[in-house]
């Protein structure tokens, strides 16, 4: 099999996908009317569903600026990294630090095919085809050795990634196989669903049940216990906009109706 009927055989335009309901509500383009259809449904449950996916994309970038440029690292695992859109990891870690490195990670097939046109020419970056659930096969990938040092500090990205792994599948677990080789002052950033001050999240999760994935949306409390062994970088598990906020840009008055908790968490 060649890898475009490879890609073929993948690519299902009929059944929603996570990375293309996210890129419809952000306003991209590369979306499909079974996408559209299920990202309709989902505003309808979550008003102000389009607002928080611009903020997790927001939080994303400080989080990435922060750690290039405050705490001096200069390689970074996106997990589950989406469609490309305005302010991507590389752009945004290499302009703070340049000769940053970064390797996207991602198993759907359109994401995978724009990252690659995407990254096309770029140095320090590319994007390889694994599974969050395969933690081993995403580190020992040829690719991410070739631009990953295992004795530098990494940060691992999973932005609004881990409420589609189920508990069966032990996403703590995976965060800690995923860190387990990189040394003391990595870092974990993260954003992740939860019903804690709006019960219709969990209405909104029930229509990812059609799509590639499902969602399970999870308390602070749980979310808690998926990081525990690393320490909390300052604000802590916030909301979204709440998360180190850029200067002179004070928080909405609605942080709530993120319907995403956000925080960045360090190896000791």
């Amino acid at each position: 099999m060649t890898e475009y009927e490879g890609w073929k055989k993948k690519f299902r335009p009929d059944i929603p996908s996570t990375a293309r309901i996210y890129d419809y509500l952000l306003g991209g383009k590369d979306n499909y009317p079974a996408d559209r259809a299920a990202a309709e449904q989902i505003a309808q449950v979550l008003p102000n569903v389009r607002t928080s996916f611009q903020w997790n994309r927001a939080f994303l970038g400080r989080a990435v600026r922060y750690l290039a440029a405050d705490r001096g690292i200069r390689q970074f695992i996106d997990i589950g990294t989406g469609l490309p859109t305005v302010g991507n990891v590389h752009e945004v870690a290499q302009s703070a630090a340049p000769g940053a490195h970064v390797v996207y990670v991602d198993n759907d097939p359109v994401v995978l095919a724009h990252g690659r046109h995407l990254l096309h020419g770029v140095a320090g970056a590319t994007i390889t085809e694994h599974d969050l659930r395969q933690p081993d096969e995403i580190l020992a990938d040829p690719e991410l050795r070739a631009l990953i040092d295992f004795e530098q500090p990494v940060a691992l990205l999973l932005v609004a990634i881990l409420h589609f792994i189920p508990d069966d599948d032990d996403p703590g677990g995976i965060i800690g196989k995923l860190l387990e080789p990189f040394p003391s002052g990595s870092y974990l950033v993260m954003s992740h669903g939860t019903a804690d001050a709006a019960p219709e999240v969990n209405a909104a999760a029930e229509i990812y049940d059609q799509a590639t994935s499902s969602a399970h949306v999870r308390s602070r409390d749980h979310i808690l216990r998926l990081i525990e062994g690393l320490d909390l970088e300052e604000p802590g598990i916030v909301w979204l906009p709440q998360w180190r906020p850029d200067p002179g840009r004070e928080p909405p008055p609605n942080p709530a109706e993120a319907y995403f908790y956000a925080l960045v968490a360090r190896k000791p």
